[in-house]
């Protein structure tokens, strides 16, 4: 019993013991650290100094064929004295030895070599006033050697210093990286740099040509998009990174899925317009319906959406809804003297408002409650606030609900917008966008029929007022309340079934951020009346995206055809049969005619309150 209790007692002892020594040595190795920390500017100077003592004899060596026997050793370590003090006296100039560089950066490089070259001309001096210590060409010799030496020091610190921050294999996922451009090469660097980073860079993929023999970080451009399935499956990867911000929602499909029928993840990037400054290992995410659907990339002119915007009276309509909200938060961004948001909705609003300032008190006279039917309660706001540039968006959208009850798409989208026109005019606003729809283009339904109408009256008010008031025209908005993607995603959670109208049946999508900034910039160089049709890149099968979804939820799920309902294409158009496709100042923004047609002559072509006959006259 005894013995057992002075061998726990031993074994105790000796578990403590060990304990003690790794704590001191723990703290002998930190102690070091900091020491060397607190020392390294002396460090730094030392090695500098090193190589002026190999690069001087080394110099007068080779100035006389790698013969030491002519080299004056004495005039030799005089020169090599002088330059070690001017290399310090040099370097604490330039800041080399006061900690202003990080080490083995370019900065501290270009510092090195401007202080090399300094110590260099000065001995060159000194050499011409004491010509007996060594050749005049010695310095210039010892300043390449010198500089070789220095150089190659801070490449390997670098070089320790890098691979020491390199993510731990077992911990980190790793992931091929397709595309080598900036961001690629950005988000490779990064990773590799962040030690705790969960994705591990192990391939470079790129379609350059020029690429193709590209090397960052040690990691080579090993392949085209061709090879994406290929290279990852050789690598063992887990995942390929699109580090291409501007890829399309085509050019994605087209890469994500052969390796998502490999089960190998695609993860993205944020494109420009969402993210600010470098990126970060944060800003990676799994590839979304939205990507593959949307992300056309925006070339917005910023100056010119500036000129008509900022300093100005902006009023938006339907600024609780989808993309009126969407267009007052950026137009907020462009500074304009106000923003006055109107809507009927009061929650909305109060979304609104939320997103834009962190707080809805909805106690703002820049927020307006009001129905764009009401003429009178419209003119009398545009009398209190009198905007500069209205963007018109409060409409009703939902094509098969107005179907049934076609005399309110007349008396919202049609008297509303004739309603706003007509206020916008009787206090002068400069600029009208009225957003519209691609079911305008060679319209069949309510829906279409009704906003071919409202086209054609702002192009009337554009005549009559001779100010810039056009229309935009663009197809379904990814996140908009009631878009299709919302909805299979909904039927998705329940387990199913998702209904598509047609197996068939193709539309065009684009993001509501990419929609609003386009609409914004339609704005700054549209006029006459002019439809101005976004370029929403190509149409997508709706049963595509069904498969999909249904395929990442890893559950079965039924995909139901329904029929197509009244009113509805099987294939959505952005161009009417005798519209033109001209593009004269925006390569994504399509301007084309439509007659103008008064209000007056609108009139005669309402429907009554069950029924949509009448409104094909309205084609024009």
């Amino acid at each position: 019993m005894g013995s057992t209790q002075s061998r726990d007692a031993s074994t105790v002892g000796d578990g403590e013991l060990a304990e003690h020594d790794m704590g001191t040595s723990q703290r002998v190795v930190e102690r070091l650290a900091a020491l060397t920390r607190r020392r390294l500017p002396l460090v730094q100077f030392a090695l500098d100094a090193m190589a002026w003592i190999i690069a001087i004899p080394l110099a007068a060596s080779a100035r006389y064929d790698m013969s030491i026997g002519p080299v004056d050793e004495g005039g030799a370590l005089r020169l090599t004295l002088v330059v070690v003090l001017l290399q310090g006296v040099i370097g604490l100039l330039l800041g080399l030895y006061r900690r202003h560089y990080h080490y083995g950066s370019f900065e501290e490089m270009r510092a090195l070599a401007l202080s090399i070259a300094g110590v260099a001309v000065v001995a060159l001096a000194v050499c011409r006033q004491f010509p007996d210590w060594v050749p005049r060409t010695v310095p210039a010799i010892a300043a390449c050697f010198a500089l070789v030496v220095v150089a190659l020091v801070r490449y390997l610190a670098r070089l320790a210093e890098d691979r020491g921050l390199r993510p731990v294999e077992g911990e980190s996922e790793p992931v091929v990286v397709f595309g080598a451009g900036n961001a690629g090469r950005q988000i490779v660097r990064t990773m590799l740099r962040t030690p705790d980073s969960k994705y591990r860079p192990v391939a470079l993929l790129d379609d350059d040509p020029h690429k193709s023999r590209l090397r960052v970080d040690g990691l080579r451009v090993q392949g085209t998009s061709s090879d994406l399935l290929d290279v990852a499956t050789g690598h063992n990867a887990t995942a390929v990174l699109v580090a291409i911000p501007s890829a399309t929602g085509e050019q994605l499909r087209a890469v994500t899925a052969p390796l998502t029928r490999a089960g190998i993840r695609v993860l993205v990037l944020p494109p420009v317009w969402e993210r600010l400054g470098e990126l970060e290992i944060s800003d990676i995410r799994p590839v979304t319906i939205e990507d593959l659907l949307g992300r056309h990339p925006a070339e917005i002119d910023v100056d010119a959406i500036a000129d008509y915007i900022r300093g100005k009276r902006v009023l938006v309509t339907g600024a609780g809804g989808s993309i009126g909200s969407e267009l007052c938060r950026q137009i907020h961004r462009y500074g304009p003297a106000a923003l006055f948001m109107l809507d009927r909705d009061e929650s909305g609003l109060h979304g609104t408002e939320l997103s834009i300032h962190g707080r809805a008190l909805l106690d703002s006279p820049h927020l307006i409650l009001a129905d764009i039917r009401d003429s009178d309660r419209l003119r009398e706001v545009f009398e209190q606030h009198r905007p500069q540039v209205v963007f018109h968006a409060a409409a009703l959208k939902h094509q098969p609900l107005l179907e049934m009850h076609p005399g309110e798409a007349w008396k919202t989208n049609v008297y509303g917008t004739h309603n706003v026109l007509e206020a916008a005019a009787a206090v002068g606003v400069g600029s009208f966008v009225n957003i519209s729809t691609d079911k305008a283009a060679d319209p069949i339904g309510v829906l279409g029929l009704s906003k071919r109408i409202c086209e054609r009256l702002t192009a009337q008010a554009a005549v009559e007022t001779s100010c810039n008031y056009v229309s935009v025209r663009f197809g379904n908005v990814l996140g908009s309340k009631g878009s299709v993607l919302g909805t299979f995603q909904r039927q998705v959670q329940v387990g199913g079934p998702i209904t598509v109208t047609h197996p068939d049946v193709t539309r065009y999508f684009m993001t509501v951020n990419e929609a609003v900034a386009l609409t914004i910039q339609a704005g700054a160089i549209g006029g006459d009346g002019h439809v101005m049709v976004l370029d929403m890149g190509s149409p997508v099968r709706i049963v595509d995206v069904a498969e999909r979804l249904a395929s990442q939820s890893g559950r079965p799920i039924k995909i139901v055809f329904t029929g197509l309902r009244a009113g509805e294409k099987l294939h959505e158009v952005l161009l009417g049969a005798d519209e033109v496709d001209v593009r004269p100042h925006h390569p994504l923004i399509s301007q084309v005619e439509v007659p103008p047609l008064s209000f007056e002559s609108a009139i005669g072509l309402e429907p009554d309150r069950h029924s949509s006959a009448g409104l094909d006259s309205t084609r024009g």
